[in-house]
């Protein structure tokens, strides 16, 4: 036989399209090309897999070798490739047995020796075989965080040596059974208890959490912003198996480390104010996820907001719409998910503080205009956080409640809502908040007036019924009330101040 395929899979972006390595063995000048748009990484797989061959005692065939990698349109990258081509060599030069190669996938990279090393992508790669009746075969290092996903059958291969007696039957390889998903997280770090006072801002946080709803702080330096929202993780429920998948997922294509007991634990990012557009939407020539897609069904955490660059944040203002993000290039073009919960704090002023005297309302204004408006109008809850009382610092040592007891309420609050819409109520359309958030005669009236009197858009409108929707969920009710109504209106921090600074430069 001079003629063999394995099968094998790309990574392009959250895909892992089939790869099939066909390898030939020709007689004429020893020769090893590989064909089929390989990168560098790819065409030095030659080496890698030559050496591999050699040490483990097999014959590299002193022949023309022509190794392709189809279909021949798509891009081929990394190491990945090593192990199925090397497969490929040696049952082309029936060194080992061919028969069952058809019901194998194979991926791993080479070291010279023959050991397998761990690749990017596992998951991705277990996801898209799960579609298949064929085994996978990975290295050691990927096959147990593969194993995650449930329906495929994974072997566990640490050297090249393994192959022969395999596919021999007389040493099979080890089948790595299917683990269930961990179902316990991580402590919580940080305890929402630690944060001495701001009920209204810990009310916000736990609304937010219950309805999976953007936040924004606004207040002076020391007010403990940073603080609150870095408490927000502890108090979201734990992610369901498909969504900790699609989450791993990512990370496993970024370099992430993916520990088991952190699994249901919803990430958190907090990119620098420094961060390009590229660094939070994702970009590059091969298309990597950014900072919105690594916070997929998590928190994104943006401190210093006005200090970001205008246009880098209007770049997030399609994907906290539809959930995803697309990254075009001229040759390929990838979507990537980015159900992330938006979670910002920044400073009244310039100076940090209200009412110093060291700068003008204009000035203030001027700085509270490097957010613009459409940005602002997807952030639901907006509120101020001010500083503490006279006499709190005496009763620090009195605590609240633990992030442990509000996550119960906020899960079951959820809950709720998986139940009746199967969503969060943040995520609710246009037609699910007409069914969902229907109000009395008396109230949708009372509603119009405020909007018109706040002069609101119609997208702020919708955001008001989604957040009276989540406070009622949070009493239990059915129906949306009077009372939920005014309190969701005074979660508009940002349109007040906005407000009274315009009115005092125009009468200055």
């Amino acid at each position: 036989m001079t003629l063999a395929c394995v099968y094998s899979r790309a990574r392009i972006g959250l895909e892992s399209p089939l790869v099939t390595v066909e390898v030939h063995l020709a007689n004429g000048l020893p020769a090893f090309n590989i064909v089929g748009l390989p990168e560098t990484s790819v065409r030095e797989a030659k080496d890698r897999v030559r050496s591999a061959i050699i040490n483990c005692g097999y014959e590299f065939p002193a022949k023309r070798i022509t190794v392709n990698l189809a279909p021949a349109d798509l891009p081929k990258e990394g190491g990945r490739f090593d192990l199925p081509i090397a497969v490929g060599i040696l049952a082309a030069a029936e060194q080992i047995p061919s028969n069952d190669l058809q019901q194998y996938e194979f991926a791993g990279e080479l070291a010279l020796s023959g050991e397998l090393r761990a690749i990017i992508g596992e998951i991705p790669l277990a996801m898209a075989c799960k579609a298949s009746t064929r085994t996978l075969v990975l290295p050691s290092p990927n096959a147990e965080q593969a194993s995650w996903v449930h329906d495929v059958k994974i072997l566990s291969l640490s050297h090249l040596q393994q192959l022969f007696p395999h596919f021999l039957q007389q040493q099979t390889l080890p089948l790595v059974a299917n683990k269930p998903l961990p179902n316990y997280q991580a402590a919580c770090e940080h305890d929402i208890a630690d944060v001495i006072g701001q009920p209204l801002a810990k009310r916000a946080l736990e609304i937010a959490a219950s309805g999976r709803h953007n936040l924004l702080f606004i207040g002076p330096p020391g007010t403990g912003k940073t603080m609150l929202a870095s408490r927000l993780p502890g108090i979201l429920p734990a992610m369901t198996e498909q969504e900790a998948l699609s989450s791993a997922a990512i990370q496993s294509i970024c370099h992430q480390d993916i520990r088991p007991d952190t699994w249901l634990t919803r990430p958190f990012r907090a990119p620098h104010h420094t961060a390009s557009s590229a660094a939070l939407v994702g970009g590059g020539s091969h298309p990597q996820p950014g900072e919105i897609s690594l916070a997929h069904n998590g928190v994104l955490f943006l401190d210093e907001l006005p200090e970001f660059e205008r246009k880098v944040l209007d770049v997030l203002r399609e994907p906290m719409e539809s959930g995803e993000v697309t990254i075009s290039r001229a040759l390929v073009k990838q979507t990537f998910p980015a159900q992330f919960q938006l979670v910002a704090a920044m400073n009244p002023s310039p100076t940090g503080f209200y009412n110093d005297r060291r700068s003008t309302p204009e000035q203030v204004l001027r700085y509270l205009n490097r957010l613009s408006g459409p940005f602002l109008d997807r952030i639901d809850i907006q509120i101020e956080v001010t500083r503490l009382p006279k006499g709190m610092w005496a009763n620090a040592n009195e605590k609240g409640e633990s992030s442990h007891t509000i996550q119960q309420r906020v899960s079951r609050c959820h809950q709720l809502q998986i139940k009746r819409q199967g969503k969060a109520n943040a995520q609710l359309t246009s037609a699910e908040v007409r069914r969902y958030c229907a109000l009395t005669p008396d109230d949708n009236d009372f509603l119009e007036l405020a909007i018109e009197k706040l002069n609101l858009s119609t997208r702020a409108h919708h955001k008001i019924l989604k957040i009276a929707r989540t406070l009622a969920d949070m009493e239990m009710l059915e129906n949306i009330e009077h009372k939920h109504l005014i309190e969701a209106l005074s979660y508009r921090a940002m349109d007040r101040i906005l407000r009274h600074l315009t009115d005092s430069v125009a009468t200055a």
